[in-house]
C-alpha cells in the first residue's frame, strides 16, 4: 500500500487519498503483514489508516492486484 500511496502523490502533487478501499481478504493480507514488521503489543492492529490515509473494507472490492484503489 506504501507504493500505492507514492504512486498516488507523484500523480497529485503530493495530494492524500481520499481513502483506501480494501476487499475483505486484502484487509487480513495487510493485517498479516503488519503483524511480521510489528514488536508485539508496539501497535494496533485493528488498523484503520495506512499512514494517515483511511482504510475501507468492501465487500464488492477485487480481490486481487488492483484491489486495493483510492479515491
Amino acid at each position: 500500500m506504501t507504493d500505492k500511496l507514492s504512486e498516488h502523490w507523484r500523480a497529485h502533487s503530493n495530494a492524500y487519498p481520499k481513502k483506501f478501499v480494501l476487499s475483505p481478504a486484502l484487509r487480513d493480507e495487510y493485517l498479516r503483514c503488519l503483524q511480521l514488521i510489528t514488536i508485539p503489543g508496539g501497535r494496533d492492529l485493528s488498523v484503520a489508516k495506512h499512514m494517515g490515509v483511511p482504510i475501507e473494507i468492501d465487500e464488492a472490492s477485487p480481490g486481487c492486484h488492483g484491489g486495493r484503489r483510492w479515491h
